[in-house]
């Protein structure tokens, strides 16, 4: 049962980390095809990038407090990165260079989309591993009584 709670957790964690990298490169393109004012552009993207960064920690620290360490070594490299960028104070997108950094910004927030994506998966397989072993063994367990 706690294994199933501890995937559902990461689901969720995942779950929220794509909705944030999502929404930045929804918020990008809109940029680079003048739908959106770059000043706002930014706002909302900076609104959001404390709260990856956490999430990305926290999903970081669960799965190494957990033990499953082969997933905790895929995820730490980008906890390291956001940690980097903090430290260097370069997290937050400036307004005077965001169109100058445009595509940087759009193929790093890609490759952190395809890396979420990759966990999404993995956590929606153990949450449904995990749901069917859960429902065959409390059917053995009710058979027996």
């Amino acid at each position: 049962m706690w294994n199933l709670i501890f995937w559902i957790i990461c689901l969720l964690i995942n779950f929220g980390l794509l909705a944030i990298v999502f929404y930045a490169l929804l918020c990008l393109t809109d940029l680079e095809v003048d739908q959106m004012d770059p000043f706002v552009a930014t706002a909302n993207i900076n609104r959001w990038i404390l709260l990856e960064f956490a999430l990305q920690a926290a999903l970081s620290i669960l799965l190494l407090f957990t033990g499953h360490w082969i997933l905790f070594l895929v995820a730490v490299p980008l906890t390291c990165y956001h940690a980097m960028l903090f430290i260097r104070r370069q997290h937050l997108i400036d307004v005077t260079e965001v169109f100058r950094n445009l595509n940087t910004d759009k193929k790093h927030r890609m490759i952190k989309l395809g890396v979420y994506m990759i966990f999404f998966t993995v956590c929606v397989f153990r949450v449904v591993l995990f749901a069917v072993n859960l429902i065959l063994n409390d059917d053995d367990d009710f058979d027996s009584h």
